[in-house]
C-alpha cells in the first residue's frame, strides 16, 4: 500500500509539473520543444509547430519532424549526458532563412534522473543577425570610402616634405589634389551622419507650402558653373507658383543630389529637365537627364549605400555613393517614395513621389 500510494504522489506530482510546463510555454514566442528520453515529443508550444511547419507535433518522434542533425545532436547531449548546449542555427521557414539561437537543457520531472527529458528554446536571432551583416557592410564601406582619399592625401603631403614644396608648380598641383581628396572626405562624413540621423529617426519634416519652380532654380543656381563647364543646359518645366506641401530644407536636399547627379552622370552638351505632376494625390517631381543611362541589373540596388553602377567614375567625380539613399529616405520622411527607370544610352528619369503631409 505504501509503495502504491508513493507511486500515486510522483504520477500526481508528474502530472501537476507537466500542466505547469504546458501552460509555461504555450503563451512564448520562441519555440519551445520538450522531448522524452525515448526520443518522442512530450510538448511543444504554437511557436514551435509553426517554427517547423507541422500542426501537430507531440507524440512524434523528432527526428520525423527535425531533419537539422545540429538540433538532433544538441537533444541527444542532453539526453545522453544531461549536457546543456547553445548554438546557432539557420532553419528555412515558409520560403525565409532564420537564424536561431537554440539552447537546450536535461529535465527532469518529479526529481527523477532515470526519466530524463530535454528541453529545447529556439530565439529567433535573425533580426539582429541581419543588422549585424548591415552594420559591418557599413563599416566596411566607410573605411574603404575614407581610405582611398586619407592615402591620397597622406603621399602627396610625403611628396611635398621630400622637396616638391619647393617646385611652385607641382606644388600647387599636389596642394589643390589634397584640396580636393579633403572635400571629399567631408562631403563623405557629413553624408554619413545626415543618414544615420534619418535612419535612427531623429530627423522629422516641418511641411509646408513650398514654391517648387523657384526652389528648383536656386538649386539649380549653385550647380551653373559645373554644368557650363560640361556644356549641361537646364530646362525647368515646372509652372510658375507651383505648391508643393514638404519640408524645404529637406525637399532642397532631394533635388540637390538628384541635380547634381543629373550634371556629374551627364554627356557633353546634355541636358537636365525638371518637371511636376500632380497623381493620385501625389507629388511627382521628375529629374531627366541625356546621360548614359543605367544598366537593367543595377536598377533594384540604386538607392542602396554606397552602390555605385561605376565605382571608379563615381569617385572621380567626387560622389559618396550615399546620395540616393538619403533621397530615398527623404523621400519616405514624406509618406512618399523615389523610382528610376533608365535606358542606356538615351537617359534616366529620377522621379520623386511626396505625400501632402
Amino acid at each position: 500500500m505504501k509503495a502504491s500510494r508513493e507511486l500515486e504522489s510522483i504520477h500526481d506530482s508528474f502530472l501537476s509539473s507537466l500542466t505547469l510546463l504546458e501552460g509555461m510555454i504555450s503563451s512564448l514566442r520562441e519555440g519551445v520543444i520538450v522531448i522524452a528520453k525515448d526520443w518522442q515529443i512530450f510538448a511543444s508550444n504554437p511557436a514551435a509547430r509553426s517554427l517547423f511547419g507541422w500542426s501537430k507535433i507531440d507524440s512524434r518522434y523528432l527526428q520525423d519532424v527535425v531533419e537539422n542533425e545540429e538540433i538532433r545532436q544538441a537533444f541527444r547531449l542532453a539526453l545522453e549526458t544531461g549536457g546543456r548546449t547553445e548554438t546557432k542555427i539557420e532553419i528555412l521557414v515558409n520560403f525565409d532563412n532564420r537564424v536561431y539561437d537554440l539552447r537546450v537543457a536535461p529535465l527532469s520531472f518529479a526529481g527523477s534522473l532515470e526519466d530524463r527529458h530535454a528541453i529545447g528554446i529556439f530565439y529567433d536571432i535573425t533580426r539582429l543577425e541581419r543588422l549585424e551583416k548591415v552594420r559591418q557592410e557599413f563599416l566596411s564601406n566607410v573605411s574603404h570610402e575614407l581610405r582611398t582619399p586619407l592615402t591620397s592625401i597622406l603621399a602627396f603631403v610625403e611628396t611635398l616634405e621630400n622637396g616638391a614644396l619647393e617646385d611652385p608648380d607641382n606644388s600647387h598641383r599636389f596642394l589643390d589634389v589634397i584640396r580636393r581628396n579633403a572635400e571629399r572626405m567631408h562631403h563623405l562624413i557629413d553624408d554619413i551622419l545626415e543618414l544615420s540621423a534619418i535612419e535612427a529617426g531623429k530627423i522629422t519634416v516641418n511641411p509646408q507650402p513650398v514654391d517648387l519652380s523657384r526652389l528648383v532654380e536656386e538649386v539649380w543656381s549653385t550647380l551653373a558653373e559645373k554644368a557650363a563647364k560640361r556644356g549641361v543646359t537646364f530646362l525647368n518645366q515646372i509652372q510658375l507658383e507651383t505648391s508643393v506641401f514638404a519640408d524645404t530644407r529637406r525637399l532642397e536636399q532631394i533635388l540637390i543630389n538628384l541635380l547634381g547627379n543629373a550634371v556629374k552622370f551627364n554627356r557633353e552638351g546634355g541636358s537636365v529637365t525638371v518637371s511636376y505632376q500632380k497623381l493620385n494625390g501625389l507629388n511627382q517631381i521628375c529629374v531627366a537627364d541625356t546621360g548614359e543611362g543605367i544598366a537593367p541589373e543595377h536598377l533594384p540596388r540604386i538607392f542602396e549605400r554606397f552602390y555605385r553602377t561605376d565605382t571608379a567614375r563615381s569617385r572621380e567625380l567626387g560622389g559618396t555613393g550615399l546620395g540616393l539613399a538619403i533621397v530615398k529616405h527623404l523621400a519616405r520622411l514624406h509618406r512618399g517614395e523615389v523610382r528610376v527607370e533608365s535606358t542606356l544610352g538615351k537617359g534616366s528619369i529620377f522621379t520623386v513621389e511626396l505625400a501632402d503631409v
